[in-house]
């Protein structure tokens, strides 16, 4: 299980999370962060220094928010990124890119919110 960051991180990327993260599992793409489900260690630390509480646990997301795990594990897949898991965050591990649903993301017309 994981943490994931959620639709309140777009267009905001505050960074605390990433500040907190111990294991650096917390990757930038161009409008929001996403964790690597795979590096997380569930110390929640990201959770509790997040300004916009856009952090959740995998467990306890409603089942309308479910689809954001795979949100945040595709985009670490062939189809945006390509990165696996890449053992942590450094400098070449920032991006542009987004998930589709991240990039194609408007607030005001957004029904899953």
């Amino acid at each position: 299980m994981a943490y994931v960051i959620t639709e309140p991180c777009i267009d905001t990327k505050d960074g605390a999370c990433t500040v907190a993260c111990p294991v650096d599992c917390i990757y930038e793409g161009g409008r929001m962060f996403y964790i690597q489900p795979d590096e997380c260690i569930n110390c929640g630390l990201c959770l509790s220094v997040c300004p916009v509480d856009a952090i959740l646990w995998d467990e306890e997301m409603p089942a309308e928010r479910l689809f954001l795990r795979e949100v945040n594990r595709d985009f670490f897949a062939d189809g945006v990124t390509g990165w696996g898991a890449p053992g942590g965050w450094d400098k070449s591990r920032t991006t542009n890119l987004d998930h589709p649903f991240v990039a194609a993301y408007n607030e005001v017309s957004e029904s899953r919110c």
